[in-house]
């Protein structure tokens, strides 16, 4: 069970790493001096970086402008910028994979980017099947992936609204 102690160290914390969300936790005042946690360490030991820090490490990896990455992945600039601004900003399945073929990110680099976002590639999803395939075969081309896809009867990557 959580304390009110414990989930004080959390909003603490998630405070002082997310500057752009707030909590506010409806119990009584409580001292400011918080205590080290073992909740509190676990989360700061194991939190990973966002879906916006990873992208654009990817993108900066690969050395690619930005531009050339979202006109690559079928985004339109408005879009791109969204993510860019907002840190907050949750891009849908779709998007975040566009961006992963665009970068030519490996079947691990993708499933770390897709992690980030809060999404993950199924085996026993015919779509994610589909993608999987073009990452162990090194296929960067949408309109190839998106012609895949299609043999499938299946939504295409670029060019839907999230």
């Amino acid at each position: 069970m959580l304390t009110e102690k414990l989930l004080l160290e959390l909003q603490a914390y998630i405070e002082a790493h997310q500057k752009c969300v707030e909590y506010v936790l409806s119990a009584p005042s409580y001292p400011l001096e918080l205590a080290e946690s073992e909740l509190f360490s676990y989360v700061r030991h194991k939190r990973k970086p966002g879906f916006q820090q990873l992208l654009f490490r990817f993108i900066d990896e690969k050395g690619a402008p930005d531009a050339a990455i979202y006109k690559k992945a079928g985004l339109d600039r408005r879009h791109f910028s969204k993510i860019r601004s907002n840190p907050g900003y949750r891009p849908g399945k779709n998007t975040v994979l566009a961006l992963a073929i665009a970068l030519e990110l490996d079947k691990e680099e993708t499933s770390q980017l897709l992690a980030a976002a809060g999404y993950s590639l199924s085996e026993s999803d015919t779509f994610d099947l589909v993608i999987l395939f073009c990452l162990e075969k090194k296929i960067y081309d949408l309109d190839t992936i998106n012609h895949a896809l299609d043999y499938f009867s299946l939504k295409p990557l670029a060019g839907a609204l999230e």
